[in-house]
Protein backbone atom coordinates (compact mmCIF):
# COMPACT_ATOMS: atom_id res chain seq x y z
CA UNK A 1 0.00 0.00 0.00
CA UNK A 2 1.26 3.41 -1.18
CA UNK A 3 1.96 5.99 1.67
CA UNK A 4 0.52 8.08 -0.55
CA UNK A 5 -2.79 6.58 -0.39
CA UNK A 6 -4.37 8.53 2.68
CA UNK A 7 -3.10 11.86 1.75
CA UNK A 8 -5.53 14.20 0.07
CA UNK A 9 -4.40 15.15 -3.44
CA UNK A 10 -6.52 18.36 -3.27
CA UNK A 11 -5.80 19.89 0.38
CA UNK A 12 -2.81 17.96 1.96
CA UNK A 13 -5.32 16.64 4.69
CA UNK A 14 -5.42 13.00 5.16
CA UNK A 15 -8.82 11.07 3.41
CA UNK A 16 -9.95 10.03 6.19
CA UNK A 17 -10.26 13.59 7.86
CA UNK A 18 -11.96 14.50 4.33
CA UNK A 19 -14.09 11.71 4.17
CA UNK A 20 -16.19 13.12 7.47
CA UNK A 21 -17.05 16.01 5.79
CA UNK A 22 -19.04 14.06 2.86
CA UNK A 23 -21.22 12.79 6.04
CA UNK A 24 -22.04 16.49 7.19
CA UNK A 25 -25.56 17.38 7.20
CA UNK A 26 -26.92 19.35 4.54
CA UNK A 27 -28.72 22.90 5.26
CA UNK A 28 -32.13 22.11 5.87
CA UNK A 29 -32.73 23.51 2.70
CA UNK A 30 -31.10 20.97 0.73
CA UNK A 31 -34.04 18.66 2.64
CA UNK A 32 -36.49 17.36 0.86
CA UNK A 33 -38.96 15.51 1.52
CA UNK A 34 -41.58 12.40 -0.11
CA UNK A 35 -45.04 10.56 1.29
CA UNK A 36 -44.18 7.35 2.00
CA UNK A 37 -47.63 6.47 2.59
CA UNK A 38 -50.89 8.08 3.00
CA UNK A 39 -54.45 8.27 4.21
CA UNK A 40 -57.32 9.10 6.12
CA UNK A 41 -58.79 8.46 9.63
CA UNK A 42 -61.90 9.18 10.51
CA UNK A 43 -61.96 12.24 7.55
CA UNK A 44 -58.89 13.53 8.55
CA UNK A 45 -55.28 13.11 6.32
CA UNK A 46 -52.18 11.74 7.60
CA UNK A 47 -48.80 10.76 6.11
CA UNK A 48 -45.51 9.14 7.15
CA UNK A 49 -42.83 10.88 5.24
CA UNK A 50 -39.20 10.42 4.25
CA UNK A 51 -36.11 12.70 3.98
CA UNK A 52 -33.49 12.72 0.69
CA UNK A 53 -31.61 14.75 -1.03
CA UNK A 54 -31.23 15.17 -4.74
CA UNK A 55 -28.67 13.84 -7.11
CA UNK A 56 -26.99 17.08 -7.66
CA UNK A 57 -26.55 17.13 -3.95
CA UNK A 58 -24.76 14.35 -3.60
CA UNK A 59 -22.62 15.70 -7.02
CA UNK A 60 -22.37 18.99 -5.24
CA UNK A 61 -21.27 17.21 -1.68
CA UNK A 62 -18.04 15.23 -3.79
CA UNK A 63 -16.88 18.16 -5.69
CA UNK A 64 -16.58 20.33 -2.95
CA UNK A 65 -15.17 18.22 -0.66
CA UNK A 66 -12.75 15.28 -2.80
CA UNK A 67 -12.37 17.85 -6.52
CA UNK A 68 -14.53 17.45 -9.57
CA UNK A 69 -11.35 15.90 -10.88
CA UNK A 70 -11.58 13.48 -8.26
CA UNK A 71 -14.68 11.23 -8.45
CA UNK A 72 -16.39 9.45 -11.00
CA UNK A 73 -19.74 7.32 -11.32
CA UNK A 74 -20.42 4.60 -13.68
CA UNK A 75 -24.04 3.00 -14.27
CA UNK A 76 -24.83 -0.40 -15.07
CA UNK A 77 -27.74 -3.13 -15.72
CA UNK A 78 -28.47 -4.58 -12.31
CA UNK A 79 -29.54 -8.41 -12.71
CA UNK A 80 -33.24 -7.43 -11.77
CA UNK A 81 -33.80 -4.71 -14.27
CA UNK A 82 -32.55 -2.16 -12.03
CA UNK A 83 -29.53 0.36 -12.04
CA UNK A 84 -26.22 0.24 -10.80
CA UNK A 85 -24.08 2.92 -9.88
CA UNK A 86 -20.67 2.68 -8.37
CA UNK A 87 -19.03 5.98 -7.16
CA UNK A 88 -15.26 6.07 -7.51
CA UNK A 89 -13.12 8.72 -5.19
CA UNK A 90 -9.75 9.09 -6.10
CA UNK A 91 -7.57 9.36 -2.72
CA UNK A 92 -3.20 9.44 -3.54
CA UNK A 93 -2.35 7.50 -6.27
CA UNK A 94 -5.41 4.66 -5.97
CA UNK A 95 -9.08 4.77 -6.60
CA UNK A 96 -12.19 3.18 -4.26
CA UNK A 97 -15.39 2.26 -5.44
CA UNK A 98 -18.54 1.74 -3.45
CA UNK A 99 -21.83 0.33 -5.40
CA UNK A 100 -25.38 0.63 -4.76
CA UNK A 101 -28.44 0.31 -7.18
CA UNK A 102 -32.25 0.83 -7.42
CA UNK A 103 -35.02 -0.01 -9.65
CA UNK A 104 -36.41 2.24 -12.34
CA UNK A 105 -38.99 4.42 -11.19
CA UNK A 106 -42.35 5.10 -12.29
CA UNK A 107 -41.96 8.45 -13.26
CA UNK A 108 -39.46 9.02 -15.40
CA UNK A 109 -38.55 5.32 -15.17
CA UNK A 110 -34.40 5.32 -16.66
CA UNK A 111 -33.67 9.07 -15.30
CA UNK A 112 -35.28 8.55 -11.67
CA UNK A 113 -33.45 4.72 -11.53
CA UNK A 114 -29.98 6.33 -12.26
CA UNK A 115 -30.79 9.14 -9.93
CA UNK A 116 -31.95 6.75 -6.82
CA UNK A 117 -28.97 4.59 -7.10
CA UNK A 118 -26.53 7.53 -7.66
CA UNK A 119 -28.53 8.85 -4.19
CA UNK A 120 -28.06 5.09 -2.97
CA UNK A 121 -23.95 5.09 -3.68
CA UNK A 122 -23.38 8.65 -1.59
CA UNK A 123 -25.01 6.87 1.11
CA UNK A 124 -22.56 4.15 0.54
CA UNK A 125 -20.08 7.06 0.81
CA UNK A 126 -21.96 8.10 3.96
CA UNK A 127 -23.55 11.09 2.34
CA UNK A 128 -26.54 12.00 3.71
CA UNK A 129 -26.77 8.75 5.45
CA UNK A 130 -27.91 10.13 8.76
CA UNK A 131 -31.21 10.57 7.28
CA UNK A 132 -31.92 7.36 7.61
CA UNK A 133 -31.62 7.52 11.75
CA UNK A 134 -34.29 9.98 11.53
CA UNK A 135 -37.45 8.87 14.04
CA UNK A 136 -40.81 7.75 11.90
CA UNK A 137 -41.65 11.11 10.71
CA UNK A 138 -44.94 12.47 10.04
CA UNK A 139 -46.68 15.29 7.85
CA UNK A 140 -48.47 18.14 9.18
CA UNK A 141 -51.14 19.26 6.63
CA UNK A 142 -52.38 22.07 6.82
CA UNK A 143 -54.00 24.72 4.46
CA UNK A 144 -50.87 27.09 3.86
CA UNK A 145 -48.77 23.58 3.47
CA UNK A 146 -45.70 23.32 0.92
CA UNK A 147 -46.22 19.85 -0.54
CA UNK A 148 -49.53 18.66 -1.74
CA UNK A 149 -49.88 14.63 -1.27
CA UNK A 150 -53.14 12.43 -2.97
CA UNK A 151 -55.64 10.34 0.05
CA UNK A 152 -56.96 7.49 -0.93
CA UNK A 153 -60.10 8.41 -1.96
CA UNK A 154 -58.62 10.96 -4.34
CA UNK A 155 -58.92 14.61 -2.71
CA UNK A 156 -55.46 16.37 -2.19
CA UNK A 157 -54.39 18.09 0.99
CA UNK A 158 -51.03 20.39 1.90
CA UNK A 159 -48.51 19.28 4.47
CA UNK A 160 -45.71 20.64 5.58
CA UNK A 161 -42.16 18.43 6.87
CA UNK A 162 -40.70 18.91 10.56
CA UNK A 163 -37.99 21.06 11.06
CA UNK A 164 -35.23 18.99 10.87
CA UNK A 165 -34.42 20.81 14.33
CA UNK A 166 -36.66 19.13 16.36
CA UNK A 167 -34.92 15.64 16.15
CA UNK A 168 -31.41 17.27 17.59
CA UNK A 169 -28.12 18.65 16.56
CA UNK A 170 -27.26 15.27 14.63
CA UNK A 171 -29.39 15.95 11.47
CA UNK A 172 -28.66 19.70 11.74
CA UNK A 173 -24.89 21.30 10.01
CA UNK A 174 -22.26 22.47 12.40
CA UNK A 175 -22.12 25.98 13.08
CA UNK A 176 -19.00 27.62 12.16
CA UNK A 177 -17.86 30.31 14.40
CA UNK A 178 -17.31 33.65 13.37
CA UNK A 179 -14.79 36.24 14.69
CA UNK A 180 -16.71 39.26 16.33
Amino acid sequence: MSKNLFKDNKLGEPFFVRSQNLKEPFPEQEIKWRIQQSGLHNGLPYGRILAYVENRTIMDRLDSVVGAENWTNDFTASPNGGILCTIGIKVGDAWIYKTDGAENTQVEAIKGGLSDSMKRAGVQWGIARYLYRLPDTWAKFTDSGRYKAKMSDGSYHKWNPPSLSEFGNGFLPKQTKTKT
